[in-house]
């Protein structure tokens, strides 16, 4: 038998790198619902646009009969290709080689890849699907993942991160997609605990699931740890490559602008209505989001979590931007805990990504209580406070509704550097609604009153008069304009034009201290 060429030689490695961990185990990975690493990579970037590289690294580890079986990859494989047209640089966690497991190599291979992005200044996407640290290489593993979390934390602000969570995620593994901006999961093939069902049944003596514990919906409604929620594989890839047409590829690029055939000055006559007469009554901010942005263009983030507001990517006229909203269908678009630091972080990434931030404001107040007081809604609703005081991008702000009390100051006001702030007629700017301000005012007034009932609502009538409407804020020059809310559309992308120049900065520092 003649001896192999140099060239057989790299076609036949090449093909050994394509196998992965065979196709036993390959099967074993569709039976699950799941995609391979490779299949996952290819359905994600443009067609025939993935350069791999590393493909022929291999573990270094030779304990415990290791050195017999090394697999070309070493359970990772990590490239760049194009989406939409962009590079975008991806590693995708292969299962099937290993369980998954991180080695050293493996390591440095997505280490290499985040080092590379960083130069380039283009986004990195994980697509996970690991059982977590490779038992055995030991420590080496591990200071591999402090390795990726340190890249994680540099590359934070510098460019746009994202995570699909495709199968298991344990452990110190599920740091690095925590640091990353989005994380989307697949719902019932994927979960994310720092410790699984076993650890918590013998800590805690708690029964539970993987499911129950770390499923998708777990983390999307419950701790908020997941952005977004998919059915299966292939709809996850297709939601990261649409997140990320929003994005600029680095901070020091705007985002970018796509055609529109949605005329900028359309005027959404059902906005007008939208409002009920009744303070009281709800109905849903995203009805007023959709009927102002682009056709077709919102796409909400933590929908599932804290919904009592509403944060997402829009488009006005072809520009991106970040849209953050009080939903008074849900707790009457009361600012809480989770709606607080659901809000902070959207605000900073979009501020980190030079997104201009649209304001829609509806908000009674902070939810009072002393759950909320001794879980520290004062520290959490300082972030967002913190998030939108910090923001140097455009910022306008609608208020639709209510603005009260210290949620006025906090929700892009004038104040706290807002550019241009609009609000409807229906607005009502003040201290705190009408019957509370009314109870303090007039306490010792409505007790003395042969009728209290009547002496208090004629009051409140007087005082909703008076006080519940923008023009007081208007005259005090803490409102730009007072619009009819058809115009909203027209309003915005107009004041978008203009402000796509803005320049503005921070005092020079190594960082802030948000109140985490």
């Amino acid at each position: 038998m003649s001896e192999r060429t140099p060239q057989e030689r790299l076609d036949d490695l090449r093909a050994r790198a394509l196998l992965g961990g065979g196709e036993k185990a390959v099967e074993r990975q569709h039976a699950r619902g799941k995609l391979t690493a490779r299949e996952r990579v290819e359905l994600f970037v443009d067609e025939g646009s993935f350069i791999e590289a590393g493909a022929f690294v291999t573990h270094r580890c030779s304990d415990f009969g290791m050195e017999e079986r090394r697999v070309l990859g070493d359970g990772v494989i990590t490239g760049h290709g194009t989406v939409d047209g962009r590079p975008v640089f991806v590693f995708s966690q292969d299962f099937t080689v290993f369980g998954g497991s991180l080695s050293g190599a493996y390591a440095e291979k997505i280490c290499r890849l985040m080092d590379q992005a960083m130069k380039v200044g283009a986004p990195v996407v994980g697509l996970n699907d690991s059982g977590g640290a490779r038992i055995q290489e030991g420590v080496v593993s591990l200071g591999g993942y402090a390795e990726i979390f340190l890249r994680n934390t540099l590359a934070s602000g510098v460019v746009p991160q994202i995570s699909a969570v495709l199968g298991p995620c344990a452990g110190g593994a599920v740091y690095s997609p925590a640091i990353t901006d989005f994380v989307c999961m697949v719902e019932d093939t994927s979960y994310m605990f720092v410790t699984g069902p076993n650890v918590v049944k013998t800590v805690t003596h708690e029964e539970v699931t993987s499911e129950e514990l770390g499923g998708a919906h777990a983390h999307a409604g419950k701790s908020g740890v997941a952005h977004f929620t998919a059915a299966n594989d292939a709809a996850a890839l297709a939601l990261l490559r649409r997140v990320l047409s929003y994005l600029p590829q680095n901070n020091a690029e705007d985002p970018p602008v796509v055609p529109c055939d949605d005329p900028p000055d359309r005027a959404d006559a059902a906005l007008d209505s939208i409002v009920p007469a009744d303070p009281n009554r709800p109905y849903d901010i995203r009805d007023v989001v959709r009927g102002v942005a682009d056709v077709g263009s919102f796409l909400e983030v933590h929908e599932e979590f804290a919904p009592n507001i509403v944060v997402g990517f829009a488009r006005m006229a072809g520009r991106s931007i970040g849209v953050v909203a009080n939903q008074p269908a849900v707790l009457a678009g009361v600012l809480d805990i989770n709606a607080s630091v659901k809000g902070a972080r959207f605000v900073r990434f979009c501020d980190a990504f030079n997104i201009p931030l649209v304001t829609f404001e509806d908000v009674p107040g902070f939810l009072p209580g002393t759950d909320q007081e001794w879980n520290g809604i004062i520290r959490h609703g300082a972030k967002l406070l913190y998030a939108y005081c910090e923001a140097t991008v455009p910022k306008l702000t609608v208020i639709t509704r209510k603005a009260y009390g210290g949620a006025y100051d906090v929700m892009s006001s004038k104040h706290i550097r807002g550019d241009v702030n609009l609000a409807w007629p229906s607005a009502e700017i003040a201290v705190m609604g009408a019957k509370g301000a009314v109870e303090i005012i007039f306490r010792k007034e409505i007790a003395a009153a042969e009728d209290p009932v009547a002496t208090e609502e004629r009051l409140i009538a007087a005082y909703r008069e008076k006080f519940a409407d923008p023009y007081r804020a208007a005259a005090e020059g803490y409102v730009d304009e007072v619009i009819h809310p058809s115009e909203t559309r027209h309003r915005l992308c107009r004041a978008l034009e203009l402000l796509k120049t803005k320049r503005d900065r921070n005092p020079p520092k190594k960082h802030g201290n948000i109140p985490l």
